[in-house]
């Protein structure tokens, strides 16, 4: 069993859907990201940040899964990060109606000793000095470090922003910040691009159209499951990376073939997390609802052909 170190924000989001709204719940990257890593029985911990306002309850939610809490600072007197945001009828869009960064606007990641060796990173999007101050903590260099990004730093911290890039063994970003980035349309040529900037495998989400991977010239699909009901898509993003990376720590194995399962892990993942509000469906989730959807994963990709 592999360490893995996830660094990201912990935060209240507040969320409105055409489907329901909810007051002040757990969110921010990082628990989404390790409550789908939990689902691997990695040994994981949060790097992070919260107020004196941040409840016990969600702390003991997070350790009851088997990841380490006490890289996760709390600011006494501090308030803890927090998100509201509107979601259209089409579940594509939204309107970010509050942001307030308290105490994580002057973040400063300490990675506990215990996981400075940590063969698996996970970099939440955050700004990217907070990333590289991550993996300079590193005391032995990781097998897989994986970053996640947005449009913010793309066009506000463009060099930092880089220097991060350089390190990384795995970007993952969406299909419009791949565009961005790189300046090319092309999803083909926008992933060479980023690969030439450091990445020896690049992952374009395109949401409820699937996920793609990128390494040299191998290119690997993995689809979106068609579902009946979608509640909040808050989350998911990095439910799907916390799946990613999960599977590949408990595995060990950072080759192509291998992340083309864990891509289907993440997706697998994700699928179960828009279907309730904010963590909630991470937190009840059984194997055996894992398993089932993943098979339905696999029969909605699997066919045979005859080539003549």
């Amino acid at each position: 069993m592999g360490k893995l170190v996830i660094v990201g924000s912990v935060a209240f989001d507040a969320i409105e859907t055409p489907f329901g709204k909810t007051d002040k719940i757990l969110g921010g990257a990082a628990p989404f990201i390790g409550l789908a890593a939990a689902q691997f029985q990695v040994d994981s911990a949060i790097v992070s940040v919260v107020g004196e306002d941040f409840p016990q309850e969600y702390l003991d939610l997070l350790a009851s899964k088997n990841i380490d809490v006490s890289g996760i600072e709390i600011v006494k007197g501090g308030k803890t990060f927090f998100w509201s945001g509107k979601y259209h009828n089409d579940l594509n869009t939204r309107d970010t109606l509050v942001t307030e960064l308290n105490v994580m606007a002057d973040f400063d990641p300490k990675v506990p000793d215990s996981y400075k060796d940590a063969e698996v990173v996970m970099l939440g999007n955050l700004h990217p000095n907070i990333q590289l101050g991550v993996i300079n903590q590193m005391t032995v260099q990781p097998k897989l470090i994986v970053l996640d990004t947005m449009n913010y730093w793309i066009e506000n911290t463009p060099k930092e922003l880089m220097a991060v890039i350089n390190k990384v063994d795995v970007i993952t970003i969406n299909d419009e910040e791949a565009r961005q980035l790189t300046n090319e349309y092309s999803l083909v040529k926008a992933a060479a691009k980023i690969q030439e900037m450091g990445p020896k495998y690049v992952v374009i989400k395109k949401g409820e159209h699937g996920a793609l991977l990128f390494h040299d010239s191998h290119i690997f699909f993995a689809p979106a499951l068609p579902l009946e009901e979608v509640f909040d898509p808050t989350g998911a993003g990095d439910t799907f990376a916390g799946g990613f990376v999960g599977y590949i720590a408990q595995s060990r194995n950072i080759g192509f073939e291998n992340l083309k399962n864990a891509v289907i892990q993440g997706s697998n993942l994700a699928s179960f997390s828009v279907e309730r509000f904010g963590t909630k469906r991470m937190t009840s989730l059984t194997k055996e609802e894992i398993n089932k959807r993943l098979l339905q994963f696999k029969a909605l990709t699997q066919f045979d052909i005859a080539i003549q």
